[in-house]
């Protein structure tokens, strides 16, 4: 199987590095010196890692062949693919290939439909699943413990617990205003009373996923 690992950015210097976003939370596996990689597009590749090096907190690698800031700059935004045995898994438990997480159902805790994972995507900070909704549209959940709370493989589905107005762009919002006003001009009571019920949210720490 086939997985996308990294995608190349912008050439440093002048001997053919390229800082690389990476895609995997296995980077010293997939993008080590040696490694062969296929490429999308396929013209660009396959690509021999061979140096990688950390700089300013961004993984720089340099490929057999490419040696100045052309070469380099003509291979941005091409993806790097790494062959995986679809049987293999991370040795952390907790911790998913991207392929096997695709297409589960993701469900609230009481067993309400969210929708059905369609895409993982790898930012600096955290991953964020995409969820497609039954009605079409499209809902981001942080990929982190406190929200994502059980992933079950053999059942195929994901476990979430959001905080209120992640999921449901229709949940009641407290009013702007500070109180709601009588039509004699006075303060309503009730209505002030009816909005200090609402309930706060949480966050956490990221859970491991890898491309």
């Amino acid at each position: 199987m086939q997985l996308v690992v990294a995608r190349v950015g912008r050439a440093h210097g002048i001997k053919g590095e390229v800082t690389v976003e990476v895609r995997t939370d296995e980077p010293e596996l997939r993008l080590a010196p040696g490694a062969v990689l296929a490429t999308d597009p396929a013209s660009a590749g396959p690509l021999t890692i061979e140096t990688g090096r950390v700089h300013s907190g961004r993984l720089l690698l340099r490929f057999a062949g490419v040696r100045d800031r052309n070469g380099a700059e003509a291979l941005r935004n091409t993806l790097l693919i790494a062959e995986v045995d679809p049987d293999v898994t991370p040795e952390d438990p907790e911790e998913y290939y991207d392929h096997q997480l695709m297409d589960l159902d993701v469900v609230l805790k009481d067993g309400t439909e969210v929708g059905r994972l369609t895409e993982i995507s790898h930012l600096p900070s955290q991953d964020l699943f995409v969820v497609e909704r039954p009605d079409g549209t499209e809902v981001l959940i942080p990929f982190v413990e406190e929200i994502v709370v059980e992933i079950d493989l053999e059942k195929q589905r994901a476990v979430i617990d959001p905080p209120p107005g992640l999921i449901d762009d229709r949940a009641e919002i407290a009013s702007s205003r500070d109180t709601e006003t009588d039509r004699d001009g006075e303060p309503d009571g009730d209505a002030d009373t009816g909005r200090d019920k609402g309930t706060g949210s949480g966050t956490g720490g990221v859970a491991g996923a890898d491309a």
